[in-house]
């Protein structure tokens, strides 16, 4: 089970800032991507496309990226 966080848009997109989902054992960036497509919908997709993954404490666009117990979803923010 991994903890999804959301941020911005897509915490509205998804309509939610937080949730839990089952998750393979060895799960990735590129999983996660699949997983929430199927779960809310393909609108996410080109959205998911543009987004960095907190991992740990790591920012990463990286597919092959092992997910951790919390990962947070961003969105590209305006500003500094």
């Amino acid at each position: 089970m991994v903890e999804i966080r959301y941020f911005a848009a897509m915490a509205d997109a998804v309509g939610t800032a937080s949730e839990h989902l089952a998750v393979p054992a060895d799960a990735t960036i590129a999983d996660l991507r699949r997983i929430l497509v199927t779960t809310h919908g393909s609108r996410l997709a080109p959205m998911l496309k543009v987004c960095a993954f907190l991992v740990g404490d790591e920012l990463t666009r990286d597919d092959a990226a092992r997910l951790t117990p919390r990962v947070d979803v961003l969105p590209p923010f305006a500003g500094g």
